[in-house]
Order: C-alpha cells, then structure tokens, then sequence
C-alpha cells in the first residue's frame, strides 16, 4: 500500500511539473538585454495579404485605462494601477502595423501646434515676410474612441495537490479578464461607424512541490522547489487591442465603410470571415464554453458492465450484462427519451445464480448538453424477467452517468444505476420487509445520426 502511494505521488508530481515545464525548465538565473517588445498580433491572412485601396486617416486623442482599479495584494490594494495607463500608445502602435489606417497625432496636439508655432516664428525673424509656409496638418475623417472598460480579478481560480509522509505538490491557478471598447467615430457628422468590444483572459500559475523527512536521528532532510508564471497584462492589453483593430478592419469591409483590392472577390472572403468568428463567438460562453449544437437527435448505444443484486442472501458476485439502449433528444437538448433492452446475470456465492432480461422506457436529462464532457441523469420504469420469460417483475430505475464526445458522431460513456423492483422474489427467497434491487456499473459507446 505505502509502494502504491509513493508511486501516486511521484506520478502526479510529474505532471505538476512537466505540465509547467515551459516555465520550470527556463528560470532565469541572469539579466537580459533590451530586445524589440514581443509580436502579439492576431491578425488573420486576410488583413496580412489585402491592402485598402487607401489608407484611413485616424485621429486618436485618448484611448486609456477607465476602470479606475488598483492592483490588488494580499494586504489590501496599492497605488499602483492594475491597467496599463498607456492605452493609446499601444493603440496607435497597432493602427500602424495592420498597414490600413494612417495613425496622426492628437493625444499631444498641444505639444505639436506649439512646436509648429515656433517653427514658424523663428523662420519669420531670421529669414524674412516671404519665408516658406509650413505644411497643413492632416485632418482625420475618423476619430478612434474607447478604452479598456473592466478588469475582473480571479473570474476562476483553483489547483491540486497532494501530500504524504513529508513529501508533496500542488498546482494553483488563476484568471484575470480585461474588456476592450473600441469605436470609430465620424468627424463630418459625429455619427458612431462601429462599436467594437473585445475581452482578453490573463493566467497566472504556480506549482511547487516539497520534502521534509528524518533521514535519521537529527537528521533533517528538507528540498522546496517551485515556479510561478503570470501573463504579463501589458501584452494582455496589446492583444486586446489588436483584436480589436482587426476586428474593426473586419466589419468596417462588410460594412462598406472602407473598401479593399480586389474588388467583391474580396470583401465576400471577409463577409465569411466576418459570419464565422461572429457565430463562434454567439456560441462561446464566459470561461470560454461553447455552446455548440453536438448531438443529433437521434442515438444508438451499446453497454456492458457488471451487475450485482441485492437480496436475500449474502455474498453477492459481480456478473456481466450488456444492453441496447435508443435516445430521442427533444427541441432543448438537455432532455431526451428513449427505451432500451439487456441482458444481465445475478449470482450469490452457493445460493443463488441466475439470468435475466430486461426493458425499460426513460427519460433523461443532459446537465452541459453543448459540451464535449456532460454528466447526465436518468429515470424510467420497466420490467425484469428470467431468461425463459418467467416470473416478469415490474421495475423503477435511475442512475447516473457522464459521457464524453470523441467526434460530434460517437461518445463514450460511464454510467452507474439502481433498479428498485416491486417483488422480492427475485432471487426466489422471500424475506424481511425490502424488496431485492439491484446495482449496475458499466460502460459503453453512444452513436449519434
């Protein structure tokens, strides 16, 4: 037994380590140089591949942290915000590298016209009346609002471990979440073009794992290691952004208010660019579910498993059975009917042995019916006989089960179920005041058309 525990606990200590090993196999043990700031652009080929057929002038005045939040700490909270305060530099970075807009200055326009000013003032003294104007400055047909709006802390948290004799591991985690606005904004008529809202998930992980053993008398044995990584939220925020302007490029194409090269051809690939992300994203709940229409409405399934009674007699022996089970899913897919057939056998050691068919009508019940992994539950009613079809007895069952979905066509299931029966003659020995029942665990493949 102490082999067995010792061989569980290595093996999950693996996994805690080797599940994180991209951040336990590169600590850092020296300082790095500067480098050029990570790529955390998300655009697509489309807007890799396909210019417009002219840039948009964007004006960007502010684009800034509004939640108005601090980072938190054990003790409370800080000064320190938990937002970057540099939205619009980040902003304008990314309006440059998707190669569709022209980014102008207007977060410091103050700093610009003064500076213009003295350009203009110091010509005027040194080189006379009839000096060179200064350019105009470029005006924006569209003015970019927005901000980072919210920023939730430990939406989900959680981990595992384990402990014995002085050695252990454990994993935790936890997700942040930060919501991005963005709108375009008409400079000739003040009219709101597109609202765009985008929201970003920021993890952070920590495993460790730990020894403290008496090798011998005073002897103490004592090792800690351990690793925790936390996405950093200025890239968090970048990414957001990024999604943001390419969604912005999307829907602006479809919208008709800018157009690409290539004419229809085009802005049709991004019409079903457009309706594929937009129904992927109707269809995806928080913690990133998605609420995907999985099974047909009709099912076949084959089980087996064992089934042991309990009777009158003592010593009961696990035996195997196998049904044949059909479902209907209704309209709301978290309900379905259907009906099956089996065979089982029942035996207690020396008293009792026999084999039985059954048939039963249910309903059951799908608890996450978009998802791959859904536990279920069921009820029916029905009948259990001998094999030569004598001695029929009525039947209440229910049981529960969890099924899992390897293709949107087969799953796998584990179930477990009672059957209540109305006689306790099952095992032909009549005695106290409870009737026999019987227990089932089993398996099986679910096969969806």
């Amino acid at each position: 037994m102490r082999k067995l525990l010792l061989k569980l606990l290595f093996s999950l200590l693996s996994f805690i380590l080797f599940s994180s090993c991209g951040a336990y196999l590169n600590q850092p043990f020296q300082t790095t140089n500067a480098r050029i700031g990570e790529n955390t652009s998300l655009q697509n080929d489309l807007i890799k591949n396909i210019k417009p057929v002219e840039k948009i002038i964007v004006g960007v005045y502010k684009f800034r942290d509004q939640t108005g939040q601090y980072k938190p700490t054990e003790n409370g909270s800080t000064f320190s915000t938990a937002v970057t305060q540099g939205g619009t530099s980040i902003l304008l970075k990314s309006l440059e590298e998707s190669k569709w807009f022209t980014p102008i200055e207007r977060e410091n326009i103050a700093n610009l016209l003064n500076e213009r000013q003295i350009i203009r003032s110091t010509r005027q003294e040194y080189q006379g009346v009839n000096s060179t104007k200064m350019p105009p400055l470029l005006f924006a047909g569209i003015i970019l609002e927005g901000g980072v709006v919210s920023y939730d802390s430990n939406i989900i948290t959680g981990g595992s471990g384990v402990r014995y004799f002085g050695a252990g591991a454990s994993n935790q985690y936890r997700e942040d979440r930060i919501t991005v606005y963005l709108r375009a904004v008409s400079t000739s008529n003040g009219q709101i073009l597109k609202n765009i809202y985008v929201s970003k998930t920021i993890l952070s992980q920590g495993i460790s794992a730990n020894l403290y053993r008496y090798v011998s008398l005073r002897r103490l044995l004592e090792v800690e290691t351990g690793v925790t990584k936390n996405e950093p939220m200025q890239l968090a925020v970048k990414e957001a952004i990024d999604k943001a302007v390419e969604q912005l490029i999307i829907e602006g194409v479809v919208d008709g208010l800018w157009t690409p090269q290539g004419g229809d051809t085009v802005v049709n690939l991004f019409k079903k660019e457009y309706l594929k992300e937009k129904n992927e994203a109707d269809n995806t709940l928080l913690f990133n579910r998605k609420q995907e229409k999985r099974r047909a409405i009709n099912s076949m399934s084959v089980m087996g498993g064992t089934s042991i009674i309990s009777g009158d007699y003592s010593n009961p022996v696990a035996r195997f059975g196998f049904d044949l089970k059909y479902r209907y899913f209704f309209k709301d897919p978290r309900f379905s009917f259907g009906g099956s057939i089996g065979k089982f056998s029942l035996e207690n050691e020396r008293s009792f042995e026999n084999t039985f068919l059954t048939s039963s009508l249910f309903l059951e019940y799908n608890m996450l019916p978009y998802d791959r992994l859904t536990p279920y539950a069921y009820v029916g009613i029905g009948s259990v006989l001998e094999k030569n079809l004598d001695n029929p007895m009525f039947k209440f069952q229910y049981g529960l089960g969890l099924e899992y979905l390897i293709t949107n066509k087969i799953g796998l299931t584990l179930y477990g179920e009672n059957y209540l029966l109305g006689s306790d003659n099952l095992d032909k020995l009549v005695r106290g005041k409870r009737n026999d029942f019987i227990w089932r665990i089993g398996a099986g493949i679910n096969v969806y058309f």
